[in-house]
């Protein structure tokens, strides 16, 4: 399965990129897919998840193709 990982505002500086692609044949939640492009053990604080566009947690289980963003909270005023 490949999952396409994309990272947004100041996570992407602080990965140091925009992007990653994973390959894996075991079945891979949010977490582990993070994990696995990171080498974090943890999910950063207040940082949000996404599958193809859609808010999500970091336990649902990916599918293969599907895209997953990492960002921290949009604020503004």
């Amino acid at each position: 399965m490949s999952i396409k990982i994309l990272y947004f505002a100041s996570l992407r500086e602080q990965i140091g990129r925009s992007n990653d692609i994973i390959d894996s044949t075991d079945s891979l939640t949010v977490l582990d897919a993070w994990k696995q492009a990171t080498g974090m053990p943890d999910l950063l604080e207040n940082l949000l998840v996404a599958i193809n566009q859609e808010y999500t947690t970091t336990d649902a289980v990916l599918k293969d193709g599907d895209e997953l963003a990492f960002f921290p909270p949009v604020t503004g005023g």
